[in-house]
């Protein structure tokens, strides 16, 4: 059955029970349909293009503007709205956008409307009289639901397109691998233009019928509250929302007795992290690894499985190995390039078919760019991206490792590695290093701290200190503008 499909027929099983609570509402399944159908009477009347673009916070609003995309026949392009104005208008461009569905608190944060589109605004819809009921067409297996673009860290952003059975299968190989039902409740943080709180907090919810309890702003007293009050089952986030949650001095292991997932995603979790966050709430926090491209989730560790810095298995219907420079396929224990090949894959990059092309291998796996390797049980472990490897006097060395060394020290909150050229080693790791507040910086103890854990060639050659290491709008830390820091003499 299409998505929307199943969506609607999920919404109408719980038309007077909640679907969904956000910062400013309880949304039940009624509720959530009716808004659709205005959001798609609204868009048929102004727009013309194939696109329309969602601008929204995260809560129970996006999912009914997605919905009435959908029920308008229309390719959903959420938008995210913590990238510069300038990315947001090329995306608004190269989308073809005509229409946003938005809200003004979030119109004023981008600065007003993006240029040739015109605005639906939700908070000034009137849903009462009659509802303009809305199916919505028949969806094809690859028709295209959603473009997501990336947030451009290496350039300019570039549109996934993910298709009906793209988001369809990864929403039934996460609930078959984790066994989601009507009971669970999801806490949800993560925005809903990132492929996980899309997929996961977001189409998963509705397609089992689940309570998704959504916040805008990640504030941690505000999230511990919620949990008191909600008792979630599932909680995703990203290892820095972790971490600040340790610091809720209120807070203590019965608000989070009630998780069954406690799940980390979007870049590779620190030791420090998780075992701080296991010694204070006595949760374990497993990873899971996908990429918008494979919409996303293509791996997940389970509770019972725990090991140290797997990402888990495959999920089911999702095919994956590791792959040497010249094309060979490694065996367990081998590092190599991460690819993937499932009917979660990507459709393709939106107008960019030369690309598309080049990230699909000749037997039809999709190349990641990640470096990882197998362990004798399946279990996938990732070692670094290929772009950010060091080669040191002839050794490959992935910034993780050391980084995972100097974050133990009890000063330092974050670190970053980045290479520099030397004519005689190749290159050699050079360290950024943003510090706990009201910490003081001694390089000698650092770098001492670091040497007994580290041969001598992986040691930092230097030490630099940043109030905040620069991150793009999903967390991670953007390696490139240290780069070019670096190239630029800084």
């Amino acid at each position: 059955m299409a998505l929307l499909r199943q969506i609607q027929w999920t919404l109408a099983r719980r038309a007077l029970a909640p679907v969904a609570v956000d910062d400013f509402r309880t949304w039940k399944g009624a509720t959530m349909m009716v808004a659709a159908w205005h959001v798609a009477r609204e868009i048929e009347r102004t727009s013309k293009a194939e696109n329309v673009g969602l601008l929204l916070p995260t809560s129970g609003l996006f999912p009914a503007a997605l919905l009435g995309a959908w029920m308008a026949g229309r390719t959903a392009v959420p938008l995210n709205y913590l990238l510069s104005r300038s990315d947001l208008e090329y995306i608004a461009r190269d989308a073809g956008l005509d229409t946003v569905v938005s809200v003004g608190p979030m119109l004023e944060h981008v600065g007003g409307e993006l240029p040739g589109t015109r605005t639906l605004r939700m908070d000034q819809m009137r849903f009462g009289g009659v509802p303009p009921v809305r199916l919505g067409p028949s969806r094809a297996p690859d028709d295209t639901l959603v473009i997501l673009y990336t947030s451009g860290t290496s350039g300019k952003p570039k549109g996934v397109m993910l298709s009906d059975r793209n988001l369809s299968s990864n929403v039934e190989q996460v609930v078959e691998w984790a066994e989601f039902g009507a009971k669970d409740v999801m806490l949800g943080v993560l925005p809903q233009f990132h492929s996980f709180g899309l997929t996961v907090m977001t189409l998963l919810p509705l397609v089992v019928g689940c309570r998704a309890v959504y916040t805008a702003r990640f504030v941690p007293p505000r999230l511990v509250d919620l949990a008191r009050r909600h008792r979630p089952t599932v909680f995703v986030a990203i290892p820095s929302m972790y971490n600040a949650l340790m610091a809720v001095k209120s807070a203590g292991p019965a608000d989070f007795e009630s998780l069954r997932y406690v799940v980390s995603g979007g870049e590779p979790l620190p030791e420090k992290v998780a075992q701080g966050f296991l010694d204070r709430y006595g949760k374990r926090i497993n990873e899971g690894y996908g990429l918008t491209e494979t919409s996303p989730c293509t791996n997940w560790c389970l509770p019972h499985e725990y090991r140290p810095r797997s990402v888990g298995r495959p999920l089911p219907g999702i095919e994956e190995r590791i792959v040497a420079p010249d094309g060979t396929v490694l065996g367990p224990g081998q590092d190599g390039e991460v690819r993937i090949k499932g009917p979660n894959v990507m459709k393709g990059y939106y107008n960019l078919p030369e690309l598309t092309a080049s990230v699909m291998d000749g037997d039809g796996f999709f190349r990641t760019g990640d470096m990882g390797q197998f362990d004798a049980d399946g279990h996938l472990r990732i070692t670094g991206r290929i772009k950010e490897m060091l080669i040191i006097a002839g050794e490959n060395v992935f910034p993780r490792e050391i980084e995972e060394v100097v974050n133990h020290h009890p000063s330092v909150k974050d670190s970053a590695v980045v290479g520099l050229h030397d004519p005689s080693r190749g290159e050699v790791p050079i360290c950024f290093v943003e510090l706990h507040e009201g910490q003081a910086w001694d390089e000698h103890a650092v770098r001492a701290f670091v040497r007994e854990a580290l041969p001598p060639y992986k040691v930092p050659r230097e030490f630099r200190v940043l109030e905040a290491l620069p991150r793009n709008p999903t967390g991670k830390i953007m390696r490139r503008a240290l780069s070019e820091r670096l190239a630029r003499g800084e």
